[in-house]
Order: structure tokens, then sequence, then C-alpha cells
């Protein structure tokens, strides 16, 4: 397979180094020459040096010869514009990053009209994310598989005292859920039953979702059931709007702190329901005026990772019960943890995630990205002609990298060993190391 990315901001660059683990040949196309060379310099993909708006570089690169383009600049307009282009030139398939909320109601029209086969909206998704968190009836953060039925969640073990220096094998409560991975030292570590626990350890934890709930009431962590009924937005981009939007439909109540007065106006005007308040968002007497201390959940939804993180922690060290940062800088995940800031979450990762579901195919259910670039976790829907339906798990031939966490067959959640039988029809939650996608894709033959 054959993909163009145009634009090689964060984005490009996240979804050039997924690609670049894979058999899938990649080419990055960006106007600036600097960008380029950075590129050049940590990826193994072509490159070229160009405007994906002018048709002559699009023949230059032979676009007719590609299955799929995807354009991520930083422009609507510009990548609508881009993939019309590529797909009346030959390009079998596009994809385009749209995120105007005025856009929303005009979706259908781009697909059919402007030849878009797929749009993401990292600012919404993001947005999705962290509603459908601050909605459920607990607090430790999770990754939902197979409708719900599955879950994945991480905990840090300083928090769990009765795990630190024992054995996997010597750890209660681990019955009916598998610890599939390990991040140790910012390396990420496949455990078996003989593995010790160390201090500081971040442990991926997988299985039905009652019985992780169930882990999480034995383990004591983060159980209160309060629910979510006041919250405060710091910031009102995109992610802010779409946000309080959601959460306004929930009948809760949003706060939004924006220091832009004309942002504010467009706020007040756009969401009903929502107090819209102009001033820094940095300035806790403004925060704690505005009630802050009343509030039941913080976001820091600002464009800048460093303004986030901070108010966020000061949030939480408030007593605020939920606190939420959104980062985009991958070299920040190590640091959230530690500071007890309840999720952090990266709309590059949501939305690189969902790309790869699509261009993966109809066997892939979803896809999310873990711990930067390092692991994702792939839920994929076996079909008849997989090679691996019929044999046992231990018989696959996986490596190390490559872990089947939990089998989903009829509604029933199976968390498996090496004796476990493929089935067809079974919906596998798979955590594998980038190192092993390749392996993965053999799997999936």
């Amino acid at each position: 397979m054959k993909v163009i990315i145009v634009g090689a901001g964060k984005l490009g660059n996240k979804l050039a180094q997924a690609l670049d683990k894979s058999d899938i040949a990649v080419t990055l196309v960006d106007t600036n020459p600097k960008v380029i060379e950075r590129v050049n310099d940590h990826l193994d993909v072509l490159t070229a040096n160009g405007n994906g708006l002018e048709i002559e570089i699009l023949k230059e690169l032979n676009i007719a010869s590609y299955d799929l383009l995807i354009a991520a600049t930083g422009s609507d307009e510009t990548n609508t514009i881009i993939c019309t282009l590529a797909k009346k030139n030959g390009c079998q398939m596009t994809i385009a990053r749209i995120r105007n909320p005025e856009y929303r109601d005009q979706l259908d029209f781009f697909k059919t009209d402007m030849g878009i086969d797929h749009i993401v909206n990292p600012d919404h998704e993001t947005a999705r994310e962290i509603a459908r968190y601050l909605l459920k009836s607990y607090n430790f953060y999770s990754g939902d598989f197979a409708k719900g039925k599955v879950q994945m969640v991480d905990f840090n073990v300083n928090h769990l005292k009765d795990f630190v220096g024992r054995k996997i094998t010597e750890i209660d409560h681990m019955e009916e859920v598998l610890i599939t991975a390990i991040l140790r030292d910012g390396e990420i570590m496949i455990p078996d039953g003989s593995t010790e626990i160390k201090p500081d350890d971040l442990i991926y934890v997988i299985g039905e979702a009652d019985n992780i709930y169930r882990l999480g009431e034995n383990l004591k962590i983060h159980i209160e059931k309060k629910q979510i009924k006041r919250v405060m937005i710091l910031g009102g981009g995109k992610i802010g709007y779409y946000l309080a939007k959601i959460l306004a439909e929930a009948d809760i109540k949003v706060t939004i702190i924006e220091q832009k007065i004309e942002r504010c106006d467009y706020l007040s005007e756009k969401l009903e329901g929502v107090l819209v308040i102009h001033g820094d968002g940095t300035d806790i007497n403004l925060l704690e005026e505005e009630d802050l201390l009343a509030m039941d959940a913080f976001i820091g939804a600002t464009d800048l990772d460093e303004q986030n993180i901070l108010m966020s922690l000061m949030a939480k060290q408030a007593g605020i019960n939920k606190v939420i940062a959104k980062i985009s800088r991958p070299s920040y995940n190590h640091i959230i943890d530690k500071l007890g800031i309840d999720m952090a979450i990266n709309p590059v990762n949501i939305t690189a995630s969902d790309i790869l579901k699509f261009i993966r195919g109809g066997k892939v259910v979803s896809v999310s990205l873990l711990l930067g670039d390092k692991a994702e976790v792939t839920e994929i829907l076996i079909s008849e002609n997989v090679s691996a339906v019929g044999k046992k798990i231990m018989d696959l031939g996986l490596p190390k990298g490559i872990i089947i966490g939990a089998i989903v067959r009829d509604n029933e959640v199976i968390i498996p060993n090496g004796h476990t039988e493929i089935h067809t029809q079974d919906r596998l939650i798979i955590f594998c190391l980038v190192s092993d996608i390749k392996a993965l894709q053999v799997f999936l033959r």
C-alpha cells in the first residue's frame, strides 16, 4: 500500500511514524524545507518539499499511483481542496482533517461532492473521549473495547502498596484480569507470572468491565461514585467548545474560562446554558471567584500543554475530584501520573488511531495508541478466512511483544491462555508493541 501525507505537523509526523513500522510505503509532503529536513533525519520515509495544493506537485509525485492521501495541514479548506485534487487525479482514497465546528453539518457534502472518503476531527473526538470519562460512575481512567464489555486501565503501583516487591503470581485479586504490560523507566516490558513489580511501575491491566471495576474496589483505587454535576473548562477553543456542548446536553453545569473577548462572545452566542467567563485562566484568584472549589471536574484545554498541566495540578491540589489535561507533546506523558493528574489526553494520538483503523480495514474495529509511539491496543474481528482460526494461541507463533488480552465470544468475555482456540467471529483485543506491528499484520492474514 502507498500512502501520501500532506502536512508534516504533529499529526503528519505521528502517522508517518506509525506507518513506517509496517509494510506501507509513505511519502510526506510539506511546504517548509526545515521540517522536511527534520523528518529525513528521524524517519525512513520518502519526503517532498512542496505545496499539496499545486496540481503539478501532485502529478510529479505520481498521485495516481497512491492508494491513499491524508491531508493534515493546519487549514480545513486546504485539506478539502487537496483531497479533491488528489481524487480527480487518480488517487484511490482520501482522508481530510476538518476541525471547524461550522462545518459539522456539511460533512456529508464534503464526502459525496468533494471526493473525501473519511473525515477526522481531533478536537471533537478529544471532547467525546473526555466526556466519556467524566460521565462514568468511577474515577480511574479506562479504555473501552468491544462496546464497553472489555476495559484496559493503567495503575501506578506506588498507589498499590501490596504490589511492590511481589511477583505477578503472588498478587491477590488478579484471577480474572490480565497484566498485559509494564512501563518501567520509560520502557515497556511484557511480563509473565514470575515478573516482580517494582516501585514506580505503571501496569496495564485488561479484563471484563465488571471485573476491572471490582479490581478497583478491591484495591481501593478511586472508586468514589460521585456523580459529575459541575465542570470548569480552561480554554474556549475548539475542544472547549465541543466538550461544553456535549456536557451541557447531558444536563451538566459548565463554566468556560477564556482569555480572548471575541472568543467569549462567540461561545456565549453558540453555547446555550453554558457560563462563559472572560479572564486569565492562570489566575487562581479568578478561578476561586468563579467557584472552582465547588466543581466536580476541571479540564485544562488551552493550546499550551504547560498551562494545562500546571492549572490541572493546582485544581487537583485544591481537591477537585476529576482533573484532566490536554497535552500534545509525547515527552510529557511520563510525568502526568506522578503529578496526580487523573487523565492526560492527546488529540494527535486519538486522530492517528482513527486513521490507522481506517487504513487497516474492516477486520480492525478500533486502534488505541499507548505511550506515544511505543505500543497500541487493537480490537480485531476474526473472519473465517483468517489463518489463525481453529488454532490455539500457543501454536500461533506470536512474538512476545503481542499479547491477546481478551476475547469476546457470543457476548462472553474470555481472558485467554495458551490453550484457548481462535474461532470465527471472535473479537480479539490485542496489546502490541510497535516493533511487532508487522507480525500482527501477518497474524491477520
